[in-house]
């Protein structure tokens, strides 16, 4: 059989494929950044630019308010008190939200008699505890800190306690079998297994804590980003809004980076093979 008498789906899988010209994926989201900023120009410069205040949220005014902030020292002053009180926040939660998650999954009827109770503490939004955090707490850092605690917890109790649910009961049976103390099991067993889980709430409880934290400096405090968009409405300098917004979410997605990477981190770690014993 010729090539001329090969049904047609042959003759065209025998045919050699013209050279790939697929987009590198690294460029798909330069892609849509490209095309957020351009949606952006057109808003603010063109549909509504009849406007005069919506000018002043153009992605040229962003800029101009951008380099104005850097350029007095109050961008990097107020965002390392952000990332400052961030860190706080998220170092209290973590303490409090692993070893109450250790609690909870490892003890069965303390996890029934709380679930309750935590249901509805989850269902409230952290920011409707800024009175009682300023009556508590006073003004300043306390409160602030405060709120992003109590937006950060639940994400890392909630995963550490559904990680130690999942521990192989077979691992705590081989372990107690050799001897093993509890303590050696929570320490060579429980804890390795629920590290991933634990990463996993963090990078959850970085994100919530992120968002919380904004409106919370705009409560009673005289520094920080959300600070920072309170001062520059009061002067109607919206440009510098746009600046502050455009910050907040870099410092945002720069925050879930890092957190993605560690998980991604620990998650090929485990994957390693054991390299073998030489004898």
């Amino acid at each position: 059989m010729t090539a001329t008498t090969l049904p047609t789906f042959l003759r065209r899988s025998a045919a050699p494929r013209p050279p790939s010209t697929r987009v590198p994926t690294w460029t798909l989201p330069l892609v849509g950044i490209g095309a957020a900023v351009g949606l952006w120009w057109l808003l603010t410069d063109m549909v509504f630019a009849d406007r005069a205040l919506v000018s002043q949220f153009s992605p040229a005014m962003a800029l101009t308010g951008l380099a104005e902030l850097a350029t007095s020292g109050t961008l990097l002053d107020s965002a390392s008190i952000s990332v400052f009180r961030l860190l706080c926040g998220l170092a209290i939660a973590a303490v409090i939200g692993i070893v109450g998650g250790l609690l909870l999954g490892g003890i069965g009827w303390l996890d029934t008699a709380t679930r309750p109770v935590q249901l509805f503490l989850k269902m409230v939004s952290p920011l409707s505890w800024a009175p009682v955090a300023i009556i508590a707490f006073g003004i300043g850092n306390p409160p602030v800190v405060a709120l992003v605690t109590a937006a950060a917890v639940w994400p890392i109790l909630t995963a550490t306690s559904e990680g130690v649910r999942r521990v192989d009961p077979g691992h705590r049976r081989v372990a107690h079998g050799l001897g093993a103390t509890r303590r050696e099991v929570l320490q060579h067993v429980v804890l390795p297994s629920v590290q991933p889980s634990v990463l996993s709430g963090l990078r959850s409880a970085i994100g919530l804590g992120w968002v919380v934290l904004v409106p919370a400096e705009m409560l009673g405090v005289t520094s920080g980003l959300g600070y920072q968009i309170l001062n520059a409405k009061d002067q109607l300098a919206y440009h510098q809004i746009t600046a502050l917004i455009l910050v907040i979410g870099t410092i945002g997605f720069a925050l879930d980076a890092l957190a993605r990477w560690a998980l991604a981190t620990r998650r090929d770690r485990r994957a390693l093979p054991m390299p073998d014993r030489v004898e």
